[in-house]
């Protein structure tokens, strides 16, 4: 009886802490997606757990793996790590975010030819990279890293100027959105199932993402008050919409309902119809503390809503203030409370930049042009390790 056919297409291996809803998943979901079947399979590994996002995956030769590993030290889970991988032999490893940065230290052992490692944006506890820990850490897995991913020209300057990263092994690659499915509603707003807020005078500001302390959900709340309270007129236009769940959720309702909200506003939770919620709201704001790049920018973008979003991170590269965004300084009330209403008060205005917004997410943040960066990057990397005979070996 013959053998099977060897399957040559090299495997690349996706670590993640937690394989789950958030924007950076979302992200391996599209790439994994849309990078032509013929040039590559793909496994996914995450630290913890596989949670219901894998359904997103639309390829069925995909992998998937859960070292679930308890809370603490990544590498207790790094003896498991190395079998899974000699097992499953990829040609490349792509760890994300320092949760999982330690993991190209068993992906060497592993002998894994190529190791990349992409930053996206900064952790919880170290919401503006100052933190010395984590830049020693950093440092300390450097010369397990073939090649760095930064999403912003920010975290670029990071890893070459804190950490101490050569250039020539730093790729910037934005992150790119899906500019058919996310799409402007024939409409100025499109109905929202569930939403008690159907009045087509209304006003509905918006947000989608996880409730908790980097998202700086409070920070909503508090300026959508100070708003009504320097408009009181605008209480019988404008409305506000949190798409999400998270640690924070009872917090925000109980800012709502402290601060006479709770009427004007609705906590949707978690939602699986991000295009239709972003079809469904009139304006978008993003108040965080600290931002890689934003999918939900992006998403907003491609929607063609007016954008008001915190001066953080890489939104300032995303967003040009006053042409296809607005830009106010984190944790600053009135600014934010000011740009609310000024787009409420003139809605012709906001719409026009929300239209420059959605071209510049076409012109330069596809999801085309993301996709065909790491494959390029994969490719280079690989062609790169079989000259010098680590693909062999392996």
């Amino acid at each position: 009886m013959s053998s099977p056919p060897v399957d040559r297409r090299p495997l690349v291996a996706h670590i993640v802490h937690r394989f789950d809803v958030g924007g950076l998943e979302n992200g391996v979901v599209n790439l994994i997606n849309r990078l032509p079947a013929e040039r590559f399979r793909h496994a996914v590994i995450a630290l913890t757990e596989i949670g219901e996002f894998r359904r997103r995956v639309q390829r069925e030769d995909v992998q998937f793996h859960a070292l679930h590993k308890p809370p603490g030290q990544g590498l207790r889970v790094a003896p498991k790590l190395v079998r899974l991988l000699r097992d499953i032999q990829p040609a490349l490893v792509h760890t994300r975010n320092l949760g999982a940065l330690e993991m190209a230290l068993p992906a060497w052992w592993a002998d894994v030819p190529v190791r990349v490692h992409g930053e996206h944006g900064w952790d919880s506890n170290d919401p503006d990279g100052r933190s010395l820990k984590c830049r020693m850490v950093r440092r300390a897995y450097r010369p397990f890293v073939h090649r760095y991913v930064a999403l912003s020209r920010q975290l670029q300057a990071y890893l070459t100027d804190a950490i101490g990263v050569p250039t020539s092994r730093v790729e910037q690659i934005y992150n790119g959105v899906d500019t058919q499915r996310f799409c402007a509603a024939s409409d100025a707003r499109a109905p929202l199932r569930g939403s008690p807020f159907t009045e087509a005078n209304l006003w509905l500001v918006g947000t989608v993402g996880r409730l908790q302390d980097i998202k700086d959900p409070l920070l909503l709340v508090r300026s959508f008050a100070r708003a009504l309270e320097l408009a009181p007129a605008a209480r019988e236009r404008m409305r506000l919409v949190f798409a999400g769940d998270g640690p924070l959720r009872g917090e925000v309702e109980q800012a709502l309902r402290a601060s006479g909200c709770a009427p004007l506003s609705w906590v949707a939770g978690e939602r699986h119809d991000v295009p239709d919620v972003m079809r469904g709201v009139d304006a978008f704001v993003l108040p965080s503390r600290a931002e890689g790049i934003s999918n939900t920018i992006l998403e907003a973008m491609a929607t063609a809503l007016p954008i008001i979003a915190t001066a953080v991170g890489g939104n300032g590269e995303l967003l040009d203030d006053g042409v296809t965004g607005r830009l106010v300084a984190a944790g600053d009330v009135d600014a934010l409370a000011h740009a609310i209403l000024d787009d409420c008060n003139d809605p012709v205005r906001a719409r026009q930049r929300g239209a420059a917004a959605r071209q510049m997410a076409v012109r330069r943040f596809s999801l085309d042009a993301m996709v065909a960066a790491y494959g390029d990057l994969y490719e280079r990397l690989l062609t790169t390790a079989a000259a010098r005979g680590a693909l062999q070996r392996a």
